[in-house]
């Protein structure tokens, strides 16, 4: 008697797990067939082509199709000559686009001392570290050639390269190749200065008073304040 009655409650109670079990089973394989539902792989099998694959619907047979003529990038419009080309009416400029400052010279240094000084040096000799270490020398800075060329002659090496020197448009934009030149000019200043490039309330702290006044060295005729005005029309 005892027996059947443990067995009566017992039973209840595993009838009722039993039925938990399988509504969570009926739950979870609902929440699959719901999610499998939802993959679907038109994205993934689209019709589109790939880079360079042929096709039979275009005449020339390329799936890609030629740029519309006229067909300018966004953020691509270089219209100025000056500021992208160094330029002026094809001619190498000798001017900057936009006035030179402090904080343009400072950006010019920096850019600089990253992308020219392992080949050019610090000090624009020519001597960097890589050259220490057995490469090919570039030019001096300092020599007269590179002194008498004009600022947009280093505009345009720095983007299109010139010997052993590949481009650095992909890594210095217009603007920054602007300020390394002005910088190229601060340096050939530093080596090539005059007592007559100093200004006059400036030379009695360096005790220049007494010293003899030196004509200008042609090629570097502007002094750095010079240097900071010195630029094209207001664009």
């Amino acid at each position: 008697m005892k027996r059947d009655s443990n067995r009566a409650t017992v039973w209840p109670v595993w009838h009722h797990r039993r039925r938990l079990r399988l509504s969570r089973i009926a739950v979870a394989a609902t929440a699959v067939l719901l999610l499998a539902a939802g993959c679907r792989l038109d994205m993934h099998v689209q019709p589109k082509y790939v880079p360079d694959q042929p096709t039979t619907f275009f005449h020339d047979g390329r799936s890609e199709r030629p740029e519309i003529p006229g067909t300018v990038a966004r953020g691509q419009l270089h219209i100025d000559e000056l500021r992208y080309n160094g330029t002026i009416n094809g001619q190498v400029a000798n001017e900057f686009p936009f006035p030179i400052t402090a904080q343009d010279l400072a950006r010019g240094q920096q850019r600089y001392n990253i992308y020219c000084s392992p080949c050019h040096g610090y000090d624009g000799s020519g001597r960097g570290m890589i050259v220490l270490r057995g490469f090919q020398q570039p030019p001096s800075y300092h020599s007269d050639r590179l002194r008498n060329a004009p600022v947009g002659h280093f505009f345009d090496v720095i983007t299109n390269g010139f010997g052993n020197m590949y481009s650095y448009a992909s890594r210095v934009s217009p603007d920054d190749r602007w300020r390394i030149a002005a910088y190229i000019r601060a340096l050939q200043l530093s080596q090539h200065a005059t007592v007559a490039d100093v200004p006059l309330e400036d030379r009695a702290a360096l005790g220049l008073v007494s010293a003899p006044i030196k004509k200008k060295s042609a090629p570097l005729k502007e002094d750095l304040a010079g240097l900071a005005s010195a630029s094209a029309k207001p664009k």
